[in-house]
């Protein structure tokens, strides 16, 4: 059985092949044909159930079954998921016997005919953590052949001028052998049921093809020869990265490291996958483990794929002589096992993966066609303003893929959210991931769309003032990566496993207490290397403005997976490697975003926070609070401190170095507890209710979003999204522990659109809260100063205030919220004798001033020393530059130099947008505006921003 199977949706599992048990069984009739009912018996005495966690004697067949040739393999499509198999495959235990059965017939159970060999296992219905026996094959039919030397589709190393001897032999009557080498006959004989033949003096690669026939039936084996091609050195040129280096639209030269390996083949589409010496990599005599080969006459634009057949002839135990593999460095990889199912409108003219090659081969295509941004040199927000919105793209909208994002920019441009986070993109197992299980960190998953769709997407973000970050999972890889495999522990011979000890950039055992995968080792130069090309590639060709760093504890040597307080302890080597990390990153973009998601304790992570701080720079931290923030939305006056949402509660930090956040992918949704849990004690708001836990929403917002500080929201948290993040793909709920596993990483329904949420005036009012805040947040310098958080009560009270701006300016703000179930009078602290403004109101006419006010409950209000800049009142104090002509009804000037101008209209949504280097010169068209009054705001070079007021007659 392949492991990809399961590499799928067991991403968050650590492995272990050392639990699989052996089990005995026998098959009725013990030979078969395909339309038979069979039936199989396994033996209690050999499956250990409780090593499995199995209660009820409740196992599960898993089965996958071959053609007549013995490949295509197709899973069997009652399995169901490996976490939850399906009731259909659930054996009968018979307790008389202690034995389990399951009856099928072939055709019918695995919905195919023309099947050659079917393979099954038994398993725990939650496979997490290996719960299943080791893998089991049958061959269907009377006739049979067997190749005895070598083994079916394997690959032999030989010396030249070797020979090689072949057997086989069948079963059900005498049959004829026919055996091809590079698809020329080179033997027949007939009448036989036992066949032998020796190939003398090889000298070339050879394939082989071995055809038995009886009767009208013919069944096939393939298998190959590898020729050792000697070893031919050449000094590589400097210039040559590893990976594909283009020189020219004809040319391109290919580069592996590979330490310990003896010679280097490369097959492909160029070479009809039958390399001759003329593809054999060259090694650089002063890198010895570089090998190198130049590919000449190409044809420019064609796409070529091909893989790097690798070889040591004297390999560590249980690890493979011959590894076949995509390029570690790949950008684009075809998939045998994904790319069938990725949407033609998703990934329009994906290329074909070459037929008769297995697992995941690289595309080369010279002469390519650059992108052209319309914005090439984005000026990010301050890491102060910033508002990141989180998205999973499969998840996003019905088509899961990158136009979905592009065809909703409206939606973030109006939420005026100024980041997108995008859960990792990069070439993952499976199609509908979360994309934590990387196999390629370099190639972009096709299933969300091309490269060019992402790019058009990141440039329209950039058009409209966001910034793009991207969840980078570099602590980790999964087995179908080319530097597990090149170095894996293979056992069973299946082509899967996990890094021997030869292996230069994984440990064999993981080194901290969360582990997932295969565990980079960071020490190791090569993987330091690695990651540095994978930064440069997404911040150079994709114009990518920050990462957020999965999993950063596990970037440590000094702990064991078992030890937990080791891995949360401070340790020197996770510092100092991940502060090399950020170090390059703002080598090649001094304003780059470095996040980590560390969750740890605060003397390490401040060191990351503080780290260049005074250049600008500085490590943000995820900062999680939902379990506060979700006491507050469910209306409990306990465990509801929410002073962590700030850099304060972190009195190390120097500056707005936390992401704070209430809802983030890896939480249950604060909505779905709201209703299953919220306070009931009052009838007339009982937060189980979901109009009454829908309108408390807001407050939320109110008193996380406020805060001096980045800040993230997940995805449709602004629609009060009440889905579990354990909902299955059928709309169901499974949580932890249940008897059909959890459905966390599930595709989720789209019930925001489906039922247009928008159109819902509970759930349209948090988004217009929302973003309301946001819009605050992210135009008024106040939200960068200071705050003080009154917290461990239902009515949490914040004092922001920024001691630097004018008393003509809005430079103190107070938010109240009640998360109680009734109404409650608060203190305002708003100075006697002075009057404040309701900064959610855009007329700015809204005013307070007295030292309390009633609020309802689940409500909240904010108000402020002086109007909002963006209030219809307050333009004018808040402008430094002339536009003119004012009124105008068709252009107007500014007379300044900027790059920026935008154009909101009185609700503050931003109508209009010009870009580029602007002077004093320029006019800007509105002639398609209608007669209003607009804001108009600039921003300089130095980052300066400006506003003022224009009337369009």
């Amino acid at each position: 059985m392949q492991k990809i199977t399961f590499y799928l949706v067991l991403f968050l599992c650590s492995f272990s092949f050392a639990q699989q048990q052996t089990v005995t069984y026998t098959v009725s009739p013990t030979s078969f044909e395909e339309d038979q009912n069979i039936t199989i018996t396994f033996n209690g005495n050999s499956i250990n159930e409780t090593a499995w966690g199995v209660t009820t004697n409740s196992l599960y067949l898993w089965a996958w079954s071959y053609d007549v040739n013995l490949s295509n393999q197709q899973d069997c499509p009652t399995n169901g998921a490996w976490t939850a198999s399906s009731e259909s495959n659930k054996l009968t235990y018979n307790s008389s016997t202690d034995t389990y059965t399951i009856a099928f017939t072939p055709t019918t159970f695995f919905n195919r005919t023309n099947i050659g060999r079917i393979g099954f296992l038994i398993k725990a219905k939650d496979g997490s953590g290996d719960k299943k026996s080791q893998d089991i094959t049958l061959n269907v039919g009377a006739f049979q052949m067997e190749l005895t030397q070598p083994a079916a589709g394997s690959t032999t190393v030989i010396s030249s001028g070797s020979n090689f001897s072949i057997a086989a032999k069948n079963t059900g009557g005498s049959a004829t052998y026919a055996l091809k080498a590079n698809g020329i006959t080179i033997d027949t004989k007939a009448n036989i049921t036992t066949y032998t033949f020796t190939h003398t003096g090889i000298t070339q690669n050879t394939n082989y093809q071995l055809e038995v026939t009886k009767d009208s039936n013919t069944l096939t084996k393939t298998f190959s020869i590898l020729v050792d091609p000697g070893t031919t050195t050449a000094i590589m040129p400097a210039n040559y990265q590893e990976g594909i280096t283009y020189l020219n639209a004809t040319e391109a030269v290919l580069v592996l490291n590979a330490p310990g390996k003896d010679f280097v083949y490369v097959a492909g589409s160029f070479n009809n996958w039958q390399p001759t010496s003329a593809h054999a990599m060259k090694k650089d005599p002063t890198r010895e483990s570089k090998f190198w080969v130049k590919l000449s006459e190409l044809t420019p634009k064609k796409v070529e794929t091909y893989q790097y057949w690798v070889v040591d002839n004297t390999p560590a135990p249980n690890s493979p002589k011959m590894v076949k593999t995509a390029d570690p460095f790949s950008t684009l990889v075809l998939s045998p096992y994904d790319d069938p199912y990725i949407p033609a409108t998703t990934y329009p003219n994906l290329p074909a993966y070459p037929a008769g090659q297995d697992r995941e081969v690289t595309v080369l295509q010279t002469d390519q066609t650059a992108y052209s941004w319309k914005v090439k040199n984005f000026a990010k927000p301050k890491k102060e303003d910033l508002i990141i919105y989180e998205v999973l793209v499969r998840d996003f909208d019905t088509d899961r893929n990158y136009q979905d994002l592009i065809d909703k920019m409206d939606y973030f441009k109006n939420l005026n959210i100024n980041a997108i986070q995008l859960l990792p993109v990069m070439e993952f197992e499976g199609n509908e991931s979360w994309g934590y299980n990387t196999s390629f960190h370099m190639a972009l998953d096709k299933f969300y769309g091309t490269e060019n769709k992402l790019k058009e997407f990141i440039d329209l973000c950039h058009q409209n003032d966001i910034a793009v970050i991207l969840d980078v999972a570099l602590n980790h890889a999964f087995g179908r990566n080319p530097m597990v495999r090149m170095w894996m522990e293979d056992a069973d011979g299946d082509g899967w496993g996990n890094p021997s000890s030869e292996n230069p950039y994984f440990n064999t055992e993981a080194r901290h207490s969360y582990n997932v995968g295969s565990d980079f080792d960071h020490t190791s130069p090569l993987t330091q290397a690695y990651v540095k090309r994978v930064v440069k590639h997404w911040v150079e060709e994709f114009n990518i403005d920050g990462f957020r760093w999965d999993l950063t504890k596990g970037f440590t040597q000094n702990c064991t997976a078992n030890d937990e307080g080791c891995t949360n302890a401070y340790q020197a080597d996770r510092v100092a490697v991940l502060k090399d990390y950020a170090d390059y990153s703002w080598s090649l973009d001094p304003n780059h975003y470095v996040i980590f998601e560390h969750l740890g304790s605060e003397n390490e992570e401040k060191e990351w926070a503080n780290y260049k701080y005074n250049e600008g720079k500085g490590v943000m931290m995820w900062g999680k609070m939902t379990n506060a923030y979700n006491q507050l939305t469910m209306g409990y006056n306990s465990d509801n401190n929410i002073s962590a949402i700030g850099h304060k509660s972190r009195p190390q930090f120097q500056g707005a170095r936390v992401v704070g956040y209430a809802e983030s992918h890896d939480e249950e949704r604060l909505m779905y507890k709201n209703l299953m849990y919220g306070n009931s004690t009052n009838s007339a708001h009982d937060v189980k209710d979901l109009n009454v836990a829908l309108s408390r929403m807001s407050a939320l917002g109110a008193v996380t979003l406020t805060v001096p500080g980045p800040k993230m929201i997940w995805h449709f948290g602004e629609l009060g999204m009440e889905n579990s993040i354990f909902t299955c793909n059928n709309g169901s709920v499974n949580v932890p522990g249940g008897a059909d596993g959890d459905c966390k990483l599930d595709t989720k329904p789209q019930p925001q659109w489906t039922q247009n949420w928008l159109a819902n005036t509970t759930r349209s009012k948090i988004y217009n809260d929302w973003a309301q805040l946001i819009k605050l947040k992210t135009t008024e310098a106040v939200f960068e100063g200071d705050y003080k958080i009154n917290t461990n009560t239902l009515t949490p009270s914040i004092e922001i205030f920024n001691t630097a701006l004018p008393s003509s300016s809005l430079k103190n703000v107070i938010v109240l919220a009640n998360f109680d179930v009734t109404s409650k009078t608060v203190n305002t602290t708003i100075p006697a004798g002075e009057t404040w403004y309701d900064l959610m109101d855009n007329t700015g006419n809204t005013s307070y001033n007295q030292p309390t006010i009633t609020i309802t409950a689940g409500q909240f209000r904010i108000f402020g020393n002086k109007r909002a800049t963006l209030s219809t009142d307050g333009f004018e104090s808040a402008s430094s530059f002339i536009i003119y002509p004012n009124p105008t009804n068709s252009s107007f000037k500014v007379n300044r130099d900027f790059s920026v101008l935008d154009i909101y209209d009185l609700t503050g949504k931003r109508i209009k947008s010009f870009r580029g280097t602007f002077t004093q010169t320029d006019g800007f068209d509105i002639s398609d505006l209608v007669q209003s009054m607009y804001v108009i705001k600039i921003r300089t070079q130095n980052g300066e921003v400006s506003t003022s007021k224009l009337i369009k007659m």
